[in-house]
């Protein structure tokens, strides 16, 4: 059963968020897509996308719901966040794998592995990566998140800031590196779970030699009730963050991870049928930094009570 999150994951496509949605939808129980926004004459001159052309899809999958932006070629998927899938079992992870495969790459083969009886790790042909283990959880989908680089060594630093944020969160399990496992230091981590706002997520430290890091390609979009808590989001999550990366409710934290605080009436105002409406807001949305619940609804109505 789907319910009503606080994290939404939000994927940057090149035009393909349409048909990432619908390959997705095809994989999973319990999905489909949902609604879609287009680029206002505002929004389109500032992205250079076609006016019209369709902008975000939301869409969920096992459940869980997910947001497609075609925001152009800026940004490319790395295994540095990826979707972690626990399956009934071995078998129908197989087939999930071989799926995902089709058209991608794969990272770690589909095979026995002393941490999992069937286990592998794909970039699908969008380049999103996918963790698919034949062990079943209660959540099907978590996202999993890789600390490399500068980062290595962080994922437990991480996770106690991001649960110290959000209700109803906590770190579940940590597995960690031991003595033998050069180049990870010990006591780093190896595998963790943990929870936000009830919502399963996953993180890794490595000290292999990747050419990749946390980028704007997959953030997580925090939908705030009230103008008070996207005040508190903005300002715990952007503290020591990248201070050039805080625009139109985007922002990255001190590890380098991309994140979105929108308040929860902002898709409606997008959808709204009168297109002078939404190009106000949008424009409205396009000056800001930190979003402004207020006024948004102001350039909504035309500055009319």
């Amino acid at each position: 059963m789907t319910t009503e999150q606080t994290i939404v994951p939000c994927l940057w496509f090149d035009d393909q968020a349409e048909a990432a949605a619908t390959f997705y939808t095809s994989l999973f129980p319990d999905s489909g897509i949902a609604e879609t926004t287009r680029y206002s004459r505002a929004a389109a001159e500032m992205s250079g996308r076609p006016e019209g052309a369709v902008m975000t899809v939301g869409f969920r999958l096992a459940g869980r719901s997910f947001v497609g932006l075609n925001g152009g070629p800026l940004f490319r998927f790395t295994p540095a966040i990826s979707l972690f899938v626990s399956c009934a079992d071995v078998e129908e992870a197989r087939g999930l794998f071989e799926r995902l495969a089709e058209g991608g790459t794969a990272l770690m083969p589909f095979q026995e592995y002393p941490f999992s009886a069937g286990y592998g790790w794909v970039a699908d042909r969008f380049g999103l990566t996918w963790q698919v283990n034949g062990t079943p959880r209660e959540q099907a989908i978590a996202p999993s998140l890789l600390f490399t680089g500068a980062q290595c060594g962080r994922a437990e630093e991480a996770m106690q800031a991001y649960t110290s944020l959000f209700p109803d969160s906590a770190v579940q399990t940590i597995d960690r590196y031991g003595s033998d496992a050069a180049p990870d230091r010990e006591g780093t981590v190896r595998q963790a779970v943990f929870t936000l706002a009830g919502q399963e997520f996953r993180a890794m430290d490595s000290a292999l030699a990747h050419d990749f890091t946390f980028n704007e390609a997959l953030s997580l979009q925090v939908l705030c009730d009230s103008q008070d808590e996207v005040d508190r989001y903005w300002t715990q999550l952007g503290e020591a963050g990248d201070l050039e990366a805080q625009r139109c409710g985007w922002l990255k934290d001190r590890f380098g991870l991309s994140w979105q605080v929108v308040p929860r009436a902002l898709p409606r105002l997008l959808k709204d049928e009168d297109a002078g409406k939404v190009d106000r807001v949008t424009g409205a949305m396009l000056q800001m930094r930190k979003l402004e619940i207020a006024a948004l609804e102001q350039a909504y109505t035309g500055g009319q009570s």
